[in-house]
């Protein structure tokens, strides 16, 4: 029975961080993980391009039951720091819009960084093994016994960086949650996040000749508000907006869209009757949205009236329609499609230094299967770099 003194279980972001400053304190660790290739979601993150950061990091852009909770990591270990260990291999990467930063290359350049130092600190990594079973050693040393498809193992401490239940294609599993109910954790109930939200049934035949359209929006959920592009599909409406509303929005609720941002519409309406008075409705329209998504909003009597026939109240009406459209999701597009678990193991039941469990001494929860899910934009892999560095001080 092989021992070590930590074991993390997942090859991912989490994992690999974990790992890696452990081994820096001269701990011996081992990593072990079900797939046939460590980092595979970095590897299809941001389009192959790993999204790895943001240059602006705050609790705010983070969802869980107790908010308040990744502060302490996210302080500890900022972008700044990962940012910097970046630049330090020479990994070239720009900024896009939100401050997000993504390799020049290929998200390679990131797995290639983490596996390096993995094997410069002596981190050993075992894939294609499953965990059968994890028992506390109840004995003078304590720890853990793990039983495998390839053997058994002893550890001092185990870290569980096994992720959520996004996209199981890529080998998600509620693995974490089992191990966390075995040992007594609380769950907050999960749901995707960051994935598409499809149509009801009445409204999918309508739009979904949309499909391919993609249109700057502002869309509400409660006090939530986000600005970017939306993109409607055969299925409902996509687009970073959406995804980023879609971790709020809740079952049986609707989501409001503005598709005219920042425009005083009466106004500027009222302006183009004054210039344009025999034009058509649809015609001046055209000129701040797509002509085939006007004419499945407004009704056909309305888009083709003369601006000069406009009055108030229609004015009123049409605003309310292109600027508060109301719509009533059927669903999300679920954990296939989803970038992000939303909830998890319960915050309260851990060290918010340490990531240690509070009941369960040595055992350790990372990353993405703890409540703690960020916006679109980098914020995930931040928390898995923070929370990874944190346990790795501790385990």
């Amino acid at each position: 029975m092989l021992q070590y003194d930590v074991i993390i279980i997942g090859a991912g972001a989490s994992g690999l961080m974990t790992a890696i400053e452990a081994s820096k304190r001269s701990r011996k660790v081992l990593v072990l993980d079900h797939a046939n290739k460590a980092g595979k979601k970095i590897l299809m993150s941001g389009g192959g391009r790993c999204n790895f950061t943001n240059m602006s990091i705050d609790a705010d852009n983070y969802l869980s039951r107790n908010p308040h909770f990744c502060k302490s990591a996210l302080s500890r270990y900022s972008q700044w720091d990962f940012i910097a260990w970046v630049e330090r291999y020479n990994i070239p990467y720009h900024e896009r819009d939100h401050g997000q930063l993504f390799c020049d290359r290929s998200a390679k350049d990131i797995l290639s960084m983490l596996l390096r130092e993995c094997r410069q600190y002596g981190v050993s990594i075992q894939l294609n093994t499953a965990v059968i079973r994890i028992t506390s050693i109840t004995s003078q040393n304590s720890g853990f016994r793990l039983e495998t498809t390839q053997g058994c193992y002893v550890c001092q401490s185990l870290v569980i960086a096994s992720g959520g239940l996004s996209i199981p294609k890529m080998g998600a599993t509620p693995f974490g949650y089992q191990i966390a109910t075995q040992f007594s954790l609380p769950i907050v109930p999960t749901h995707a996040g960051l994935v598409p939200l499809t149509w009801q049934d009445c409204d999918k035949q309508r739009f979904a000749p949309l499909s391919g359209i993609a249109v700057p929006a502002v869309v509400r959920f409660g006090n939530h508000v986000f600005r970017e592009n939306m993109l409607f599909t055969h299925r409902g409406l996509s687009g970073p907006v959406i995804l980023q509303i879609s971790s709020y929005w809740r079952p049986g609720e609707s989501i409001t869209i503005d598709l005219l941002p920042d425009l005083d519409f009466p106004y500027w309406l009222q302006q183009q009757q004054q210039k344009r008075p025999d034009s058509l409705l649809i015609t001046v329209l055209a000129k701040q949205l797509p002509k085939k998504l006007l004419k499945t909003l407004l009704a056909e009597d309305v888009a083709g009236i003369p601006l000069k026939r406009l009055q108030a109240v229609p004015i009123q009406k049409l605003a309310e329609q292109l600027q508060n459209w109301r719509v009533k999701p059927n669903a999300t597009e679920g954990y296939r499609t989803a970038e992000v678990t939303v909830g998890g193991v319960d915050c309260d039941a851990l060290s918010s230094k340490t990531m240690e469990c509070k009941t369960v001494p040595g055992l350790y929860f990372v990353g993405e299967v703890v409540d703690v899910s960020g916006w679109l934009g980098g914020y995930n892999f931040q928390w898995a770099w923070s929370s990874g560095w944190c346990a790795g001080h501790y385990v």
